[in-house]
């Protein structure tokens, strides 16, 4: 017999190249400084090898639901929103749309992507298709673990990184109607943004309007800037404002 969704999953495992975009966590792994210490506690063990009830071996998991690779809700930000419950299946499959903005970030560590980056995205791949998810390539993700350096921590401990502006969020979700957006930083809000508006005012925008993002995303570089799709899974979980996410983009071969 043929089954069609079996011949479509050969095809793109044989066909595409599947890219997981999610950085690996165990106990090292950094998280942000406002969490308090202890706050991981990865692989350990409640129930060992040799317990004479069954021979296995189980552990337990204790992290922060804003840890390494991760989806952001809107009550993460907004009172009262809605939180991890308010999301299934439907949203864990998106068009992806990966925006380069390595080559400014160069010359510009405290670079934020513009509405005008997205245009120009779109004169050469066209328009970005309504449900998106579209994702930023800085080249940060090439400084994990090292949280210091992907947030650019300073001698005077004033971070600078690159991000989103509000103006280019406001395109993506106005204009092209996207569903979520993601990046390689801990933030959503370039540094230099953050500070001027005295707020992580882009990442407060986006969760108002309903909308979920990924951050701390990696291999970005490895998917096609157009034309990939991408899952973003999380734990069925309820009532939370954020959770550790595995990411998967199946990518045409660049």
């Amino acid at each position: 017999m043929t089954y069609k969704l079996w011949n479509f999953c050969k095809e793109l495992q044989t066909n595409y190249d599947l890219i997981d975009l999610t950085h690996p966590l165990d106990n090292d792994s950094p998280y942000w400084s406002g969490i308090p210490e202890g706050s991981v506690e990865l692989c350990k063990t409640c129930f060992d090898w040799g317990n004479p009830m069954l021979e296995c071996l189980i552990q337990t998991f204790k992290f922060p639901g804003q840890f390494g690779t991760h989806i952001d809700f809107p009550a993460h930000f907004i009172k009262d929103a809605p939180s991890s419950e308010a999301y299934g299946v439907n949203n864990m499959i998106y068009p992806l749309c990966v925006i380069d903005i390595s080559a400014k970030v160069k010359d510009d560590v405290h670079y934020a992507a513009t509405a005008e980056d997205i245009k120009a995205y779109e004169k050469i791949y066209g328009a970005i298709p309504d449900g998106a998810f579209v994702a930023l390539y800085s080249g940060r993700a090439r400084h994990w673990p090292d949280m210091n350096k992907i947030s650019g921590i300073a001698e005077d401990g004033s971070e600078n990184f690159p991000g989103w502006s509000l103006d280019a969020l406001k395109y993506i979700y106005e204009i092209r109607n996207a569903a979520a957006n993601g990046h390689e930083t801990l933030d959503t809000d370039a540094s230099a943004e953050a500070a001027a508006a005295g707020d992580l005012a882009c990442e407060r925008y986006l969760l108002s309007k309903g909308k979920v993002q990924v951050e701390v995303m990696t291999n970005l570089d490895k998917v096609a800037p157009a034309g990939a799709i991408v899952f973003v899974a999380w734990p069925n979980i309820k009532g939370a404002t954020g959770l550790p996410a595995r990411v998967l983009a199946i990518t045409p071969r660049k």
